[in-house]
């Protein structure tokens, strides 16, 4: 259902929501930023005191952040942060892997509109732009990761299925599973911009694929595409130099 479609909601009701998803983001931001160690229990009443909110939104946040797998519940009540294995944050990229290589092969089985493959075109053009000098800045580094964001998204739309780009955007949502969560990793080494532009020339084959229907050839592509993140991840992991990376703490190393 579209929201707009959705039962008005009284303006308490939608304060509500609103401190809520407020409560979330600012949740989220501090368990990846490491404001909440990995295994620390979460008191309610000094998120209360922080947030500046009720308890009641900051339940809701709770809650909320369980189901996307950064918090667990404790047997006795309440919530701690949750730490992953490498293989928790790998199985977790396979999965959205798997996810669109098969959305590119139904996009490519079904066809895409002119329109949307017109805006993956651009989409890609524009990371071409960003990648075009011999070395990447911090400005340029931020334009990749909301440009891959943006041309990740388009995928999921091409099926032109809503309980695909759903899972999709859900699977994308697993901790470290963005097409872009590590890209940041990349900053320091000297086979930064290299690296992109693999992803980038992944990318453009993919497209042409599912341009020419050849379905089994855009998942195939697609697939091998995740596995750069998989080898970010364990750039990550193992990289001296790991500490400005978001949520990193949160992985522990393989024995």
């Amino acid at each position: 259902m579209h929201p707009a479609d959705e039962a008005p909601t009284s303006p308490l009701a939608e304060a509500g929501t609103s401190q809520a998803v407020k409560a979330q983001l600012r949740l989220r931001e501090m368990v990846l930023a490491g404001e909440l160690p990995g295994g620390a229990r979460i008191a309610e009443l000094t998120l209360v005191e922080k947030l500046g909110v009720s308890r009641t939104p900051i339940r809701a946040a709770l809650m909320r952040l369980e189901q996307e797998g950064l918090l667990h519940r404790l047997p006795g009540g309440g919530y701690a942060v949750r730490t992953f294995s490498e293989t928790d944050v790998a199985d977790a990229i396979e999965l959205r892997g798997t996810m669109e290589g098969l959305a590119a092969r139904l996009a490519a089985e079904r066809g895409v509109p002119a329109g949307l493959m017109a805006e993956a075109q651009a989409c890609l053009d524009a990371i071409d732009t960003v990648l075009a000098p011999p070395t990447l800045d911090d400005e340029g580094f931020a334009s990749y990761v909301k440009l891959n964001a943006e041309f990740h998204w388009l995928l999921s739309r091409m099926v032109g299925s809503d309980v695909i780009a759903r899972e999709l955007d859900r699977v994308k949502g697993l901790p470290f599973a963005s097409p872009s969560a590590f890209v940041v990793v990349q900053t320091h080494s000297s086979q930064a911009r290299d690296m992109l532009v693999v992803a980038q020339d992944q990318h453009r084959q993919s497209l042409d694929a599912i341009a020419r229907r050849e379905g089994a050839r855009a998942e195939a592509i697609m697939r091998e595409h995740s596995r750069i993140t998989r080898r970010n991840l364990l750039a990550a992991v193992q990289a001296a130099q790991v500490h400005g990376l978001p949520g990193v703490q949160l992985i522990r190393e393989a024995a």
